[in-house]
Protein backbone atom coordinates (compact mmCIF):
# COMPACT_ATOMS: atom_id res chain seq x y z
CA UNK A 1 0.00 0.00 0.00
CA UNK A 2 2.70 2.29 0.93
CA UNK A 3 4.20 1.80 -2.26
CA UNK A 4 0.89 2.53 -4.40
CA UNK A 5 0.94 5.59 -2.59
CA UNK A 6 4.72 6.97 -3.31
CA UNK A 7 4.21 5.98 -6.98
CA UNK A 8 0.94 8.11 -7.33
CA UNK A 9 2.68 11.07 -5.40
CA UNK A 10 5.70 10.46 -7.66
CA UNK A 11 3.12 10.54 -10.72
CA UNK A 12 1.50 13.54 -9.62
CA UNK A 13 5.05 15.71 -9.29
CA UNK A 14 6.16 14.57 -12.91
CA UNK A 15 2.77 15.83 -14.13
CA UNK A 16 2.81 18.88 -12.80
CA UNK A 17 7.02 19.56 -13.27
CA UNK A 18 6.44 18.62 -17.01
CA UNK A 19 3.21 20.99 -17.92
CA UNK A 20 5.54 23.23 -15.48
CA UNK A 21 8.54 23.20 -18.12
CA UNK A 22 6.22 23.20 -21.25
CA UNK A 23 5.31 26.84 -19.95
CA UNK A 24 8.18 27.84 -19.75
CA UNK A 25 9.33 26.41 -23.14
CA UNK A 26 7.41 26.00 -26.02
CA UNK A 27 6.16 25.84 -29.18
CA UNK A 28 2.79 26.95 -30.31
CA UNK A 29 0.64 26.68 -33.56
CA UNK A 30 0.01 30.33 -35.20
CA UNK A 31 -2.40 31.55 -38.05
CA UNK A 32 -0.80 33.07 -40.29
CA UNK A 33 -3.05 36.48 -39.43
CA UNK A 34 -1.34 35.96 -35.86
CA UNK A 35 2.48 36.71 -37.39
CA UNK A 36 3.46 40.34 -37.14
CA UNK A 37 3.91 41.94 -40.69
CA UNK A 38 7.66 42.19 -40.44
CA UNK A 39 7.81 38.76 -40.14
CA UNK A 40 5.35 37.49 -43.04
CA UNK A 41 7.53 39.96 -44.92
CA UNK A 42 10.51 38.17 -44.26
CA UNK A 43 8.56 34.77 -44.35
CA UNK A 44 7.58 35.50 -47.81
CA UNK A 45 10.57 37.01 -49.21
CA UNK A 46 12.63 33.44 -48.34
CA UNK A 47 10.02 30.91 -48.84
CA UNK A 48 10.34 31.33 -52.70
CA UNK A 49 6.83 30.90 -54.39
CA UNK A 50 6.79 28.05 -51.76
CA UNK A 51 3.94 27.13 -49.58
CA UNK A 52 3.56 27.72 -45.94
CA UNK A 53 1.86 24.33 -44.22
CA UNK A 54 2.69 25.62 -41.16
CA UNK A 55 3.75 28.12 -38.42
CA UNK A 56 5.16 28.12 -34.78
CA UNK A 57 5.89 30.51 -32.26
CA UNK A 58 8.76 29.06 -30.72
CA UNK A 59 8.52 30.90 -26.91
CA UNK A 60 10.50 30.99 -23.94
CA UNK A 61 9.31 32.34 -20.08
CA UNK A 62 6.35 33.52 -22.53
CA UNK A 63 8.57 35.90 -24.52
CA UNK A 64 8.88 35.23 -28.34
CA UNK A 65 12.02 34.05 -29.53
CA UNK A 66 11.01 33.16 -32.90
CA UNK A 67 8.51 32.02 -35.73
CA UNK A 68 8.96 29.20 -37.58
CA UNK A 69 7.60 28.42 -40.68
CA UNK A 70 7.34 25.24 -42.43
CA UNK A 71 7.65 25.66 -46.06
CA UNK A 72 6.93 23.37 -49.27
CA UNK A 73 8.88 24.76 -52.29
CA UNK A 74 7.60 24.33 -55.98
CA UNK A 75 10.47 21.82 -56.26
CA UNK A 76 8.69 19.46 -53.61
CA UNK A 77 11.84 20.72 -50.90
CA UNK A 78 10.66 21.76 -47.76
CA UNK A 79 12.44 23.93 -45.66
CA UNK A 80 12.08 25.78 -42.25
CA UNK A 81 12.37 29.39 -41.81
CA UNK A 82 12.94 30.97 -38.99
CA UNK A 83 12.10 34.42 -37.94
CA UNK A 84 12.38 36.86 -35.23
CA UNK A 85 9.56 39.07 -33.56
CA UNK A 86 10.87 42.62 -35.71
CA UNK A 87 11.20 40.10 -38.67
CA UNK A 88 15.33 39.28 -38.88
CA UNK A 89 15.75 36.02 -40.52
CA UNK A 90 17.07 33.59 -38.16
CA UNK A 91 17.89 30.95 -39.71
CA UNK A 92 16.77 28.44 -42.96
CA UNK A 93 16.93 24.97 -42.05
CA UNK A 94 16.75 22.16 -45.27
CA UNK A 95 14.92 19.34 -44.00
Amino acid sequence: MNVKIRALALLTTLLFATSSFADLLGDEKVEWSQVPEKVQKTITQHAQGGTIEKIEKETEKKKVIVYEAHVKKPDGKKIEIKVEEDGTLFEIEQD
